[in-house]
């Protein structure tokens, strides 16, 4: 099934209601009549001491304020982080499936359909988290085996110092007058650059004529995210297919970076959060991912500059209005069945 174009506000139809008239206002700024203020809400009822491993994609720097936040609510539980990209982490999962003995209670990393993958080989624990019926249905699983916590598209960033005309569509950077001059994620690393691999296949107005195109240009192939934001707002490469919080984060901080949404449409992916069935602290584990997506959770991702799940937090500066975006939603079993074999094709045209 090929991958369709939504209008975020038919897509996310929970979050436009009530966000869209102030998605571009800074953080925290929501219509105060439809706020949630955390401070307000029912203090958590203590747990038993536990400690829980949390495996994340997530930078280290928010990894931290994430669990330093959990732990004012829960000082009780204690959470050991181990940080990899995406690729490490489920390469480490799956030699951990194969010895019997995952190391981690909670995951969040990746996309919807790798957690779908885990849920197949029965690695994870149902639990549908508090404050679930606050989200788009379309982030929840409706098994109850993980929710997304963020919205983070990939998009087009360049350097404003380098680049006077930016590129507005995906087609655009397979003009011969961007060879060498692009940088983008390695699927064999990036969670969601895997993701978006299979996505842009998938789409009838891209395919495999649009990744072969762009793989002329001889794109630079970093091995994450954060390495593809750096070398656009440096310079090095003047163009970079990246997630879009990055973007945003190094313009605040001064570099002369910013970023084209194309019109063909974006991937995004939701950064699932699931607990393993195997936890032996699952009282703990459930805690932390209703941590994630409680106004609290939701509040510190907007300040960490990412596109929240749910509505009543507000959104961070710079983002755009969902309803000015056009979403590649394609199948998510399609995705499944064929994101391994993108990922080889994507080796095959731009890492041999």
């Amino acid at each position: 099934m090929p991958a369709t174009r939504v209008p975020a506000s038919i897509f996310l139809t929970g979050l436009a209601v009530l966000t869209l008239a102030g998605c571009a206002a800074p953080a925290g700024s929501a219509d105060p009549s439809a706020s949630v203020d955390p401070a307000a809400e029912a203090p958590a009822t203590a747990l038993e001491p536990a400690t829980i491993t949390l495996y994340t994609s997530e930078p280290q720097e928010k990894a931290d304020a994430l669990v330093a936040a959990f732990n004012e609510i829960h000082p009780e539980v204690t959470v050991e982080i181990f940080r990899a990209g995406t690729g490490d982490l489920t390469a480490r999962i799956a030699a951990e499936q194969e010895s019997g003995d995952i190391g981690a209670d909670v995951l969040l990393a990746a996309d919807a359909g790798t957690f779908e993958n885990y849920a197949a080989d029965d690695l994870l624990l149902e639990y549908t988290p508090a404050d679930a019926d606050k989200l788009d249905p379309a982030l929840v699983d409706p098994e109850g085996f993980y929710t997304g916590t963020r919205i983070i598209p990939t998009v087009i960033a360049y350097n404003t110092s380098l680049i006077t005309e930016p590129p507005t569509s995906w087609a655009d950077l397979t003009d011969a007058a961007y060879a060498d001059k692009i940088v983008m994620p390695n699927p064999d690393v990036s969670g969601a650059a895997a993701y978006n691999a299979a996505v842009w296949l998938d789409e009838p107005a891209l395919g495999e004529e649009w990744l072969t195109k762009l793989a002329a240009n001889k794109p630079v192939i970093a091995d994450s995210n954060g390495p593809v934001s750096q070398a656009v707002a440096t310079g090095t490469q003047p163009v970079g297919i990246v997630v879009d919080y990055l973007v945003r984060e190094l313009a605040a901080q001064g570099s002369p970076i910013a970023v084209a949404y194309p019109e063909e449409g974006v991937p995004f992916v939701s950064q699932p959060a699931g607990i393993f069935a195997d936890t032996e602290s699952p009282e703990a584990a459930q805690a932390f991912v209703d941590f994630l997506i409680s106004a609290e959770g939701q509040t510190l991702a907007v300040e960490q500059s990412y596109l929240p799940v749910r509505s009543d937090v507000g959104t961070p500066e710079g983002a755009p209005a969902l309803d000015d975006l056009t979403i590649l939603a394609p199948d998510l079993e399609t995705i499944r069945s064929t994101q391994d074999a993108a990922v080889e094709t994507f080796r095959d045209l731009f890492l041999k």
